[in-house]
């Protein structure tokens, strides 16, 4: 038998299912964290990652990974490869949900927009990669559009660059480890090293009667669980889907987040769109196709093509 590489592995419809389930997911979270909004940004995410790790066990105890877990944490490299991933998507985090409790979602889509882009100058910058003359003319055109959006709009899209950017440098601490760790091993450790701080924190707010976890109505305290749930659920359907289909297609599915975000940051949460907003955007759009296209072409020509990242 002979092994048939990633780019050419056929389509499975329930990879594609699964695929898509995620990034509907990742896209609805605007929805999902408006309705916790009462709690505030870092309660959220206290609660976030406490029962994230605490889904994240039961998930490695059910599917028999506790070997791996155990593998994982014995081994240095790993472990603090992991606790530096645990940072910067605690981060990226904390940045994303105070944006979306702040009326910032479309600056938050347009972060995730150009996420690939940043990780296409973070593998030149740091691993010394060699780009291809449509990357640098993507990268190029996405630079532009943040100076038109910058110079446009009357300030830098902070948000946006920082969730990119901590995105990006998230997916690099990822790259590091390899593929010697599950997503899902990968999450638990991520979360478990960073659980005692944030369940200090929520019982700090407990203490001082600051905690609106039982105090404002179960729907709350429900959904501020469940914030662990909905993080864990997608992430193993993605797991599941990129063993299924090629990575190719991914990376095309991967824009629908983004796009999801935009919509309602546009269209239900009404925040303001003037002219070089458009016009930013617009550019991001077109270094994403010229993005896209070379990184088809590349596939389609045996050129390794990196592993779209997951979301967060």
């Amino acid at each position: 038998m002979s092994d048939s590489p990633k780019h050419q592995q056929p389509l499975d419809s329930k990879g594609l299912v699964l695929a898509f389930a995620a990034y509907l997911i990742w896209g609805a979270f605007p929805f999902y964290f408006k309705l916790l909004s009462a709690a505030g940004a870092f309660e959220i995410i206290g609660h976030r990652i406490v029962w994230t790790f605490v889904f994240c066990l039961l998930a490695v105890v059910l599917w028999r990974e506790v070997g791996h877990l155990r593998e994982v944490l014995a081994h240095p490299k790993l472990f603090w490869g992991l606790t530096a991933s645990g940072l910067l998507v605690t981060i990226n985090w904390s940045i994303y949900v105070w944006g979306v409790l702040n009326d910032h979602v479309v600056d938050a889509a347009l972060g995730y927009f150009i996420n690939p882009l940043v990780t296409v100058g973070l593998a030149v910058v740091v691993l010394k990669e060699r780009l291809r003359l449509a990357q640098k003319v993507a990268v190029g055109v996405g630079a532009l559009a943040v100076v038109v959006i910058a110079f446009g709009y009357g300030q830098v899209p902070w948000v946006a660059l920082s969730l990119a950017i901590t995105f990006g440098l998230y997916g690099l601490a990822k790259n590091k480890v390899g593929g010697r760790v599950s997503p899902l091993v990968g999450l638990t450790v991520e979360t478990a090293l960073l659980t005692p701080i944030a369940l200090a924190f929520l019982v700090w707010l407990q203490a001082n009667g600051t905690s609106q976890f039982l105090a404002n109505g179960p729907g709350l305290t429900i959904g501020l669980v469940a914030a662990g749930l909905v993080t864990a659920v997608p992430l193993v359907m993605f797991a599941a889907a990129a063993g299924r289909i090629p990575l190719s297609m991914i990376g095309l599915i991967q824009y629908l987040t983004p796009t999801i975000q935009f919509a309602f940051g546009v269209w239900i949460n009404h925040e303001v769109m003037p002219l070089p907003r458009w016009l930013g955007f617009g550019l991001v759009w077109v270094a994403l196709v010229i993005l896209t296209v070379d990184s088809l072409r590349a596939a389609r020509g045996h050129v390794p093509v990196g592993e779209p990242e997951v979301m967060n």
